[in-house]
């Protein structure tokens, strides 16, 4: 795909992110109109002419209307002239919920995948949850599923700012994440236990091994979503 026949599109409440993805990428940008009726239906307004190659930026927090927008823009870009659709979800939701764990619960990550390739030939997102499966080809059935990781550069920001710090994931899901950041700088890591009593309520454990006094520690967890696990963990690396 060449930079130079490629637009990227996005919506307003992620204007600053998604000229940011555009500059680095070389990208031309334009925003979609977006209004909403009173009775919150969606009015959308995409360029009346699109180039073969375009690129939706949607990061799927909060995921539910997005969808919607998803399935409007793809459908309504295609009628436009684009012929390869990629979305960039930096967040992509519905991911966890890989696996039915009662009688008739519903296996969300392969129905919102498999809506996702009915849309678009490529996603590309950061980090998603793959707990259970090897990778995001797997959730999502497109040409081109790629699965970036910020561990990386995570851990670059972590010993810019402190010395030797260990790294400290909150559950098992982490330790993928945790061990990447740990490994590019040959730092330390633990990988704490969780125990989910509701939605925003869990408990965190240490490893019963964890040597944490007198170091510098730095917590690698995904918080875009789940905010209310942050404060349990400063408390827990304190006791």
């Amino acid at each position: 795909m060449s930079t130079e026949d490629t637009l990227l599109m996005h919506f307003d409440d992620e204007r600053e992110e998604a000229l940011r993805l555009a500059r680095a990428a070389g990208l031309q940008a334009v925003e979609i109109e977006r209004h909403r009726f009173p009775d919150d239906e969606l009015r959308l307004r995409l360029p009346a002419e699109l180039p073969a190659n375009a690129v939706l930026f949607r990061s799927l927090h909060r995921p539910n209307e997005k969808l919607l927008e998803l399935l409007l823009v793809a459908r309504s870009a295609g009628r436009g002239g684009a012929r390869h659709l990629t979305l960039v979800a930096p967040y992509l939701a519905y991911m966890r919920q890989d696996k039915a764990f009662h009688p008739g619960e519903v296996v969300s990550q392969r129905i919102v995948g498999e809506f996702l390739a009915g849309l678009f030939d490529g996603v590309i997102t950061v980090d998603p949850h793959l707990h259970r499966i090897s990778s995001l080809a797997e959730a999502i059935p497109v040409p081109h599923a790629v699965a970036l990781s910020g561990a990386g550069l995570l851990a670059d920001v972590a010993v810019a700012h402190r010395e030797r710090p260990l790294l400290v994931g909150p559950d098992a899901e982490s330790a993928q994440w945790i061990e990447t950041a740990a490994r590019r700088h040959g730092l330390d890591a633990i990988v704490c236990t969780k125990i989910r009593h509701g939605d925003r309520e869990v408990d965190i454990a240490l490893p019963e091994d964890a040597q944490v006094t007198g170091r510098a520690v730095v917590l690698l967890a995904a918080c875009r979503t789940t905010p209310c696990k942050m404060p349990h963990r400063p408390r827990i690396l304190r006791a």
